[in-house]
């Protein structure tokens, strides 16, 4: 009896088969991850707890009583006070970034309760123009500081930002002493100011009022600096230390209290606020 010389089927699937955005690549363990499961923890890999950049509105929804957030200064948008164009106007890019967000700028402000306790709350996005600071960013977080200020509120604010906008020039560098300016009338007052570090919190921001809080927290593996560290290297002509310029070394060297997980962030926030809680003068 012949036996014939069996036959294997191989089946191949290729890229365009597969569903998109099933899966992705943390950033910190390089592990492939089920987006479904990143997305069910609020934006943390399940591997390794790295925390990735959420909306605004989920912060907002993992952080805030529920029902209790209204929204201050919603309607002030960005105007072109140098002209400026690249490849395309600066008009035209904040309009592409209005449509993709949702957003009409990079920080969201407003009155919240966190743990029952009253609160002056903004959440920068790092999905509206890497989260840069522009005029009315800045005009956004002095009115959010004034009136936390005149309210006897306590301010918080969550920051994820790749620093001044560029696009705006010395417009956006003068949003630096503006907003400085306007947290230190709040802590004349002894009012609370806590900054949430989130990743990224670099360069003009972080050189303003992303680090004149009371209480500086940050969530893991966040990346905390002015200058990048590839430009540090390259300015130096050394090359930097591990984990240079993320959450758990500035912890190490002084320029944080606190690091906190995502989904311990509103219960931290509450106990820090009943820790703090007083009125002002």
């Amino acid at each position: 009896m012949l036996f014939g010389r069996r036959k294997y089927t191989s089946i191949s699937v290729r890229k365009k088969d597969l569903p998109g955005g099933l899966w992705v690549k943390c950033q910190h363990c390089a592990e492939i991850v089920y987006k479904q499961e990143i997305d069910s923890r609020h934006g943390v890999c399940p591997e390794c707890d790295y925390h990735f950049p959420i909306r605004w509105k989920e912060r907002l929804e993992i952080t805030v009583d529920e029902g209790s957030f209204t929204e201050w200064d919603a309607d002030l948008i960005s105007a072109d006070p140098l002209s400026f164009s690249a490849q395309e106007s600066y008009p035209v890019q904040l309009e592409k970034y209005r449509k993709k967000t949702g957003m009409k700028e990079s920080i969201v402000c407003g009155q919240a309760k966190i743990s029952s306790f009253d609160v002056a709350l903004g959440i920068m996005d790092f999905s509206f123009f890497a989260g840069s600071m522009g005029s009315v960013v800045g005009e956004k977080v002095t009115r959010l500081l004034e009136r936390g200020t005149a309210e006897k509120l306590p301010v918080i604010i969550f920051v994820a930002s790749g620093g001044a906008r560029m696009q705006e020039g010395m417009f956006s560098l003068m949003q630096m002493a503006k907003t400085s300016a306007a947290v230190m009338r709040h802590a004349e007052k002894k009012l609370p100011y806590i900054v949430v570090l989130t990743h990224p919190s670099t360069a003009g921001v972080m050189a303003s009022y992303g680090t004149l809080g009371d209480i500086i927290i940050a969530e893991p593996f966040a990346l905390i600096g002015f200058a990048g560290p590839r430009v540090i290297k390259e300015t130096i002509r050394e090359d930097v230390p591990k984990g240079f310029q993320r959450s758990e070394f500035v912890l190490r060297h002084g320029l944080i209290d606190m690091i906190t997980h995502r989904e311990d962030m509103k219960k931290t926030l509450g106990l820090l606020l009943g820790y703090m809680d007083k009125k002002g003068t």
